[in-house]
């Protein structure tokens, strides 16, 4: 893993130092250079750091900043560039991010605050390097001791900061749409489930309504058939005539006649 940053790194310093090197040699770049150059492969890392995309020093003051950005706007113009308004489109774009960043005061703070912290690890990682030359008895000459070699390696460390910043940034959003998404979700089962309660009320009170009109049909039918039912009873009974009581038997009385007495034989 170590080995695949080593390398990671070397490549990016071999490519670094090839972007310097071309800028360098064309230090008055035309306008189809200057959209080259923004639009390079590779160019959206190199354009995260806004001193980078208007080609300052990160001491470089507001007027200068402005200056620059003046003239580097007209040269990628899409009006001046009608044979590439596309890309000169969105070369101008790139430059006018990069301005709004350091214009604002907040924004030139943060940028500078990079640097400040690039150099610094760059600062350790030398020390670093010489501890280890001194711990094995090597001179401590490294090769960012050359004032261009040390600012190399600063600048290095300044795009991989902006690099990291703009993973957080990304993996902010990321999890800021997430948590979006997540609400809005919610929100639409809440709304959903309030639809539902809402029209399942509604056919409770429609069927409610049915119920008791139902009930009331079958009061009205029972209470109809209860008075049917009486009146024909009233005219069974007037219709039969009542059945006469019958006479009780009198009981008919006799003199009593007590038994004859027999004489005894002995």
């Amino acid at each position: 893993m170590a080995q695949g940053s080593g390398n990671d790194d070397q490549r990016f310093s071999e490519f670094y130092t090839e972007v310097k090197q071309i800028e360098k040699r064309d230090s008055v770049l035309t306008s189809a250079q200057q959209i080259e150059r923004l639009l390079r492969p590779g160019s959206s890392y190199f354009n995260l750091n806004p001193f980078e995309v208007l080609q300052l020093e990160p001491d470089t003051p507001i007027e200068q900043i402005k200056k620059k950005y003046r003239s580097l706007s007209i040269l990628v113009h899409p009006d001046k560039n009608q044979d590439d308004k596309d890309r000169a489109q969105a070369a101008f774009e790139v430059i006018n991010k990069a301005y709004k960043t350091l214009e604002n005061e907040i924004g030139r703070k943060k940028c500078l605050e990079v640097y400040e912290e690039a150099k610094d690890r760059t600062d350790a990682m030398i020390a670093e390097k010489r501890k280890k030359l001194r711990k094995d008895g090597k001179s401590e000459l490294i090769p960012e001791d050359d004032p261009g070699k040390y600012k190399h390696a600063v600048y290095v460390m300044v795009m991989k900061l902006f690099a990291d910043m703009e993973r957080r940034r990304q993996q902010l959003d990321l999890r800021d749409q997430e948590e979006r998404k997540r609400k809005r979700e919610a929100e639409i089962e809440e709304e959903e489930q309030k639809n539902y309660q809402k029209e399942w009320q509604k056919n409770f009170e429609e069927s409610r309504q049915n119920r008791v009109n139902s009930w009331q049909t079958f009061q009205q039918a029972a209470t109809s058939a209860s008075s049917s039912s009486s009146s024909s009873n009233s005219f069974e009974s007037a219709a039969i005539p009542a059945a006469k009581p019958k006479k009780a038997k009198k009981t008919k009385y006799t003199s009593f006649n007590p038994p004859k007495l027999k004489p005894e034989t002995r």
